[in-house]
């Protein structure tokens, strides 16, 4: 079938502070690691042989994943790193440079491989693109999605011929320069040969360095426009964004946990909640030993993380509550993620707990 590689060595510091003490595929989606979806994703098209390269809280993402069994799939792992002083460093080698690694460690990608950014969620027909890849002998393949013209200055824009062959790249243009539509979601399939032009020992960078050696060679480099599902999460605006959707159930194979007590609202286990006493509209989802008091409103969609307690008055509206977060009595939170240690809203503005400045109060459930 083909093999598949995730790129997961990023620092993800656009996605700050969810990725602080988190690594960027480990952020949360309905409680599950955004990596994990991928990884089921891939196991259901028959991909289970998977190399990840890893780099800043490695140990998190090995850790939480291990071989890949629990999944059905075998998983692999390329730290990148150095040796500084006496001190383990993360040093990423670009996506390009951390797949000729691994080849020039072992030579796994030793047929066509699929390649995915480990911070997306997708429902791609990967058996169809597997095949399109083949039937017109590409030596790698760019996967894209069409996007309104006044959208293409968020995205790489693939520019290709009739036939699809790539002839071109443009880098987030004005909608007046923009040459095509086709947005790169940063899913790729290779070909063994692909990573031959890439050098070793070296950060390489697949869009900004691989591909422009493909186009220069007029090599066989196609793009397929594919219509899927592709959420990516490059910034907090966006984890924002991709959770209302997901809890509005708009993403498909992506259901919502725990047990529904009436319409729109699921609950975990051994919660303690005042439901005569409180307001709650849907969609929202409660995870387990999550205290409610009387007088809370919540206004989905909404994430209350295990261990979490809302006081009296509290209200929660259309935010994320990460585990083990505490609301006090008649504090609000509109549009906003909360952690124990820190608050963002929709817009990537950041508070942490105890800055004497902020008017919002909150805290750790557990002290």
């Amino acid at each position: 079938m083909a093999k598949g590689m995730i790129l997961a060595a990023g620092q993800g510091t656009r996605v700050r502070p969810l990725t602080k003490d988190l690594p960027k595929p480990m952020v949360p989606i309905l409680g599950k690691p955004v990596m994990e979806y991928l990884i089921e994703h891939l196991a259901r098209h028959g991909i289970t042989e998977i190399m990840v390269n890893v780099a800043f809280l490695h140990h998190k993402i090995e850790q939480y994943f291990g071989d890949g069994s629990r999944w059905g799939v075998q998983l692999g792992y390329s730290y990148e790193g150095v040796r500084d002083h006496g001190d383990i460093l993360p040093r990423p080698m670009g996506s390009a440079g951390g797949m000729r690694r691994i080849q020039d460690f072992g030579g796994f990608f030793d047929e066509t491989t699929l390649v995915l950014c480990a911070d997306a969620l997708i429902d791609l027909d990967i058996t169809a693109a597997l095949q399109e890849h083949k039937n017109k002998g590409a030596l790698a393949s760019v996967i894209a999605l069409n996007v309104p013209p006044e959208d293409v200055q968020a995205y790489g824009i693939v520019v290709a011929d009739e036939d699809k062959h790539i002839e071109s790249f443009q880098e987030k243009p004005k909608p007046a320069e923009a040459k095509s539509t086709l947005a790169s979601t940063g899913i790729y399939i290779f070909e063994p040969e692909v990573l031959d032009l890439v050098p070793s020992r070296q950060v390489y960078d697949i869009g900004s360095q691989l591909f422009p050696q493909l186009v220069e060679q007029k090599l066989p480099f196609y793009v397929q426009d594919r219509f899927f599902n592709w959420i990516d999460i490059g910034r907090v605006s966006d984890y924002w964004t991709v959770l209302q959707r997901v809890l509005r159930g708009e993403v498909p194979q992506m259901l919502m946990p725990g047990k529904q007590i009436k319409p729109g609202v699921w609950v975990g286990l051994n919660t303690s909640v005042a439901w005569d006493q409180v307001k709650i509209e849907g969609p929202v989802y409660i995870g387990s030993n999550v205290r409610i008091e009387p007088g809370v409103t919540i206004t989905g969609p909404a994430w209350i993380g295990h261990g979490s307690h809302l006081r009296t008055g509290a209200k929660v509206v259309r935010s994320i509550l990460f585990e083990y977060t505490r609301i006090p009595a008649d504090m609000s939170f509109f549009e906003m993620i909360v952690s124990p240690n820190y608050c963002v809203d929709r817009r990537g503005e950041t508070l942490y707990r105890g800055d004497d400045t902020a008017q919002l109060r909150w805290g750790d459930a557990r002290a």
